[in-house]
């Protein structure tokens, strides 16, 4: 009863979601018919900036030019470090904003009146949450390398499906603090805008610093560019969602509905 009762409020971001996903990456693969072409053949120019700014923009132009050369710099490029990471996001805080002990109504007397403790009803509503975002992060991309061969290129499974387990790892972060924004205000866009606005932050501040952060993992860069799996930032990704996940816990446990 309580997994299909979560199932209940949130298949229909879900579903709106993995369409959406699922569409962007096939467009993905149709996109590198006409631009991977064009990159192929294209000089890369060379491109001059005035001070240290300039100079930094005309290298990233030149790197991404160059990365985007072959198929699977190309559906890193677009798909796993644009498309998916940022619609990953939103939907990971979508579907953990608005739970109904955060509203009024039927919802929220449904969940109270149920015979079981409030924090296992959160348990069951993160664990639904969480199952959702694992398919999202993970089906769409397999899209990818069975749609290839119809262009006449190769991506491997594996390589999408470690893109996509980096994702689910970040993104859950995020699902966790608009759960726990959930529990403190009674509307599904409050949650929704201040966990966006996180992600926003986090994201500008990555680019101004040009350092590397937790997008740079979501996206598994040092996966794509060398092989190896940053486990220290992972764990610190799990560790950060367990302990949202408890303050929500205990948010629920001790307010007065």
């Amino acid at each position: 009863m309580l997994w299909y009762r979560s199932w209940l409020d949130t298949r229909w971001r879900f579903l709106i979601g993995f369409a959406l996903l699922l569409f962007s990456a096939c467009g993905t693969v149709v996109a590198y018919v006409e631009l991977g072409n064009l990159l192929s053949t294209l000089d890369t120019p060379a491109i001059e900036g005035s001070g240290t700014l300039g100079a930094a923009i005309g290298e990233a132009i030149e790197e991404a030019i160059e990365l985007q050369r072959t198929y699977r710099g190309f559906v890193w490029s677009q798909w796993f470090d644009k498309n998916l990471t940022f619609l990953g996001t939103f939907f990971a805080a979508l579907l953990g904003s608005g739970s109904p002990f955060s509203g009024a109504g039927r919802g929220l007397l449904f969940s109270l009146a149920l015979p079981v403790s409030r924090g296992r009803w959160l348990g069951a509503r993160a664990g639904t949450g969480l199952a959702e975002l694992l398919v999202l992060a993970v089906i769409p991309s397999l899209a990818i390398p069975l749609l290839s061969p119809l262009i006449g290129e190769h991506y491997s499974v594996g390589d999408a499906v470690v893109h996509g387990a980096y994702l689910f790892v970040v993104a859950a972060m995020f699902f966790s603090l608009a759960l726990l924004l959930s529990t403190v205000f009674n509307d599904v866009w409050r949650p929704l805008l201040l966990t966006c606005l996180v992600a926003m932050g986090l994201s500008l501040g990555e680019l101004a610093l040009r350092a590397d952060g937790l997008f740079t993992l979501m996206s598994a860069e040092a996966y794509f560019r060398g092989g190896s799996l940053p486990w220290v930032g992972l764990l610190i990704s799990v560790a950060l969602t367990a302990a949202l996940l408890y303050a929500a816990a205990a948010q629920v446990a001790r307010r007065d509905f």
